[in-house]
């Protein structure tokens, strides 16, 4: 079974991002670049990641009409991701058209409730219900609309996984044992993820901030 480990490379330089990756490919299974990366360095910079021989998640969360979303999927061809974002509160119309504009091979998931967000942050946003209600309600709708699978928090991948036997399931927002919870609010163990029927583990700030990440990286592999 291959790593299901996704190191998150939101490192703002190139190069550093470069050295970190190289340090822990060995231990990893793939790359997330997300918004932080692609502004800073567009799709130069994922050409150069990509150089380096590791699956590419493209993690852009795409929101906007059907039509614009469709263009937008199609215009990342070029990049050849294995994942690629959509928010599922987008709806079904957009998801769809978000799914027949990928690329062949290439997994399209839905956000759901993101892992730095609990119940109170959504009733400020005007919905109503547990993080966990939310996430489960988006789910189906993602399965309706044919993607792949969605990213949720490893609180509910459990559960989601249940009712969506052959999903595939990014969880992010994952901290392994001692380490701090930072900005996210609901996280579990990498281990305790996957054994919930996580499919890809997007870890970030535990390994890229870590003293030795090449340690680090290793030590969660081991987990696993």
């Amino acid at each position: 079974m291959s790593n299901p480990v996704y190191l998150a490379l939101d490192v703002p330089q190139i190069e550093p991002a470069k050295a970190l990756l190289a340090k822990v490919k060995a231990h990893i299974g793939g790359v997330k670049l997300g918004l932080e990366f692609f502004c800073a360095h567009g799709g130069h910079g994922v050409h150069e990641i990509a150089h380096m021989g590791l699956p590419i998640f493209l993690d852009l969360k795409f929101h906007d009409i059907p039509n614009t979303v469709a263009a937008a999927m199609q215009a990342i061809h070029v990049y050849e991701p294995k994942i690629v974002t959509v928010h599922a509160s987008g709806g079904r119309a957009m998801m769809e058209d978000a799914k027949a504009a990928a690329a062949e091979g290439c997994k399209v998931v839905g956000v759901t409730t993101l892992t730095s967000m609990d119940s109170n942050d959504l009733t400020a946003t005007g919905i109503y219900g547990s993080a966990e209600t939310q996430v489960m309600r988006l789910a189906e709708l993602a399965h309706k609309a044919g993607l792949d699978g969605i990213v949720c928090s490893g609180k509910e991948v459990g559960k989601v996984h249940k009712e969506w036997k052959d999903g595939y399931f990014v969880v992010p927002g994952l901290r392994p044992h001692g380490v701090g919870t930072g900005d996210q609010k609901r996280v579990v163990t990498p281990r305790a993820a996957r054994d919930a029927g996580a499919s890809v583990l997007v870890i970030g700030r535990p390994i890229s901030r870590a003293e030795d990440p090449q340690a680090a990286a290793r030590s969660i592999e081991a987990t696993l």
